[in-house]
Parts: structure tokens; sequence; C-alpha cells
């Protein structure tokens, strides 16, 4: 099968496509013809370096794909085989960058009627996320109806998802992020208040004139370093600081004194590290949320399998719009 294989750490050139030998199902596992693999920034830092996770040399990226059951372990039953689904995969042992990936049962989700398969692929890394993070300030009291809630990388995968959920809540949303193209997606398809581009070094003053001094009761920080840094000073009183995301190159720098003083809850990416049973119920409400119509992941750009190092430049460079996907099938 054809596949997309890193040999070496380094630029989007190192990800070669090579034929590979097609994945066999163990115990608890099914094989999957990819038809659609998602790609996410992590994967750029991990194939750079080796970043959070090291993985052992060669390896086949793609933690996320769309697609039909074709194989199926023993020990699984005959009537998954042929069904459309979309899975976490197992890589990096037989990752989604392939014609066929290999992926635990456990995590395999049945795309409901009505869905179409690109859409559902988009929602499989970023779904639970969303919905996890959104509970979570829904819980606490922090996101409710008249709420201001600030959304970092707003123009992203996750950040689109968060801006629908927040304002489907009652809330009234800031999407931040960087570039028009952006914003007109935030404000005009996605429903934000107000947009501001935080490449302007006054961003945070056009925050306080959309939300007034008091600040913002939630922040969704999906960026990190400094601009998650300076979205903090943006917090009301009591608020909820959420710092998930680093793609920046780092979770944002928070004095724990200073968050105290204000009463402002931090919670970081702790609360995303999801195990398969934990994960899998949020994608599937995820993906019923989607496929009623109350949900929709943007798929701004797809890419031919062959094609993985372009989308890896475009997603280095900040070019993307919402989710990328590679086509496959």
């Amino acid at each position: 099968m054809r596949g997309i294989q890193v040999s070496r750490f380094g630029g989007p050139e190192v990800l070669e496509v090579v034929e590979l030998p097609d994945p066999a199902p163990g115990p608890g596992q099914v094989v999957i013809e990819v038809a659609y693999a998602d790609v996410i920034f992590l994967e750029t830092q991990i194939r750079r370096d080796g970043a959070f996770f090291d993985p052992a040399l060669p390896y086949v990226p793609g933690g996320a794909v769309g697609g039909r059951i074709d194989l199926l372990g023993a020990d699984i039953g005959a009537a998954w085989r042929g069904r459309q689904v979309v899975s976490k995969t197992a890589a990096p042992a037989a990752g989604g960058y392939a014609q066929r990936a290999l992926a635990p049962i456990e995590t395999v989700s049945v795309v409901p009627a009505g869905l179409d398969l690109a859409t559902a692929t988009a929602l499989v890394h970023d779904g639970p996320t969303a919905v996890r993070l959104f509970d979570n300030a829904v819980g606490a009291g922090n996101l409710r109806p008249g709420a201001w809630v600030l959304v970092l990388a707003a123009g992203g995968g996750l950040g689109a998802l968060l801006v629908q959920l927040a304002k489907a809540a009652g809330a009234r949303v800031v999407a931040a992020a960087r570039g028009e193209r952006k914003l007109a997606l935030a404000q005009q398809e996605l429903g934000a208040d107000a947009v501001v581009d935080y490449a302007r070094p006054d961003w945070p003053d056009r925050v306080r004139e959309a939300v007034g001094e008091a600040g913002v009761h939630v922040v969704f920080d999906g960026v990190g370093g400094t601009i998650g840094s300076r979205a903090f000073e943006l917090a009301a009183r009591g608020a909820r600081f959420s710092a998930h995301g680093a793609p920046s190159g780092g979770f944002a720098e928070v004095d724990p004194e200073a968050a105290e003083a204000r009463e402002v809850t931090l919670a970081g990416i702790e609360q995303v590290q999801l195990s398969p049973a934990e994960a899998k119920p949020l994608l599937d409400r995820a993906l019923s949320e989607a496929a009623a119509g109350r949900l929709r992941p943007v798929v701004g750009q797809t890419f031919p399998l062959e094609d993985a190092a372009k989308a890896h430049t475009a997603i280095e460079a900040r070019e993307v719009l919402g989710k990328t996907l590679l086509t496959v099938g």
C-alpha cells in the first residue's frame, strides 16, 4: 500500500511517499481503508524533532482517519466489516497517512446517518477536546448565557468548534485569530460577536473595547506563549482561564499568585488528556451534534496523500483555515 513515512526528523521534505506492508489486525483491532486522514499541528512538531512523543524511526504519521473497516481482529464481530467509521489510529505503528490504517476497536465510532465522512473525520481530534473544554467551563459556572468568552486560535479546527458551542450556550464570543480570512470565518460564518487580530500589538485593547474593562469570563487559550499570557490579563475576577494550546512553542506562563489574587481558575492540558474510554463518548456526542446540524467543523483545505509535505508546510506557515485533511481513497 502507499503511505507516508518519516525516516529522519526534519522539515516537511522528510515526509516521503513509500510502499508499506499492509497492516494486519491483532486482538481488539481493525484495519480501516482510509478515505481521509486528519492532519494536526502537533504532527508537524513531532516530525520536526520528535517533540512530546519521540517516536521510533521510521514511522507513519497520522493519528485519526475516516473510512471503511476492511479487516477484523479475531475477536471482533463480523458486523463491523464494511462499516463507515472514524477512529484514532495505532500510530506510529500504523498511522493514518496511508491507504490502510490499524485502529483499536475501542476508539472506533460509526459515522451517523446524514453526516459525510470528511466532516466526521474532522471531529476525531477536535470534537472530544472541544466538548470536554466546553463542559468544564459550563460546569464551573463561568460559561453561561450572557457571559463573555475569548477564544484564541478561533480560525483553527478546535477554535471554530468552541466558538459555536459557546454561542449555542448563549454566551457572547470574542474570536481572536491571525489574518482577515480567519476573522471573517469567525464572525460571518460562526457567529462571533467581535473579532480581533492578535498579529496587531494592540489586540488586548480591542478586546477591552468589546467586552468592557471588567474583562472576559472564560478564556480558551489555544495558542499559548506570549499571546496566551496577554490574554490572561483580560480575564475578569472569578474567570476561568484554560491554557490547553501550545502551537507557539509553549503554554502560556501565568503567575499562580496573580490568578489567586483575582480568583481566576487556571486549567491546563490535563483537561484534555483523555483515555479512549473518556474520548469515545465525547466524540460520539460531537458526531451526533454535527449530524443534527448543530455543530459544524470547518474543513478549510484538503491535500492528496502524496502532498502531505505541502499540508505540513501550509500548517506551519499558519496559512490554513479550520481543519486540514489528506484525501486518500
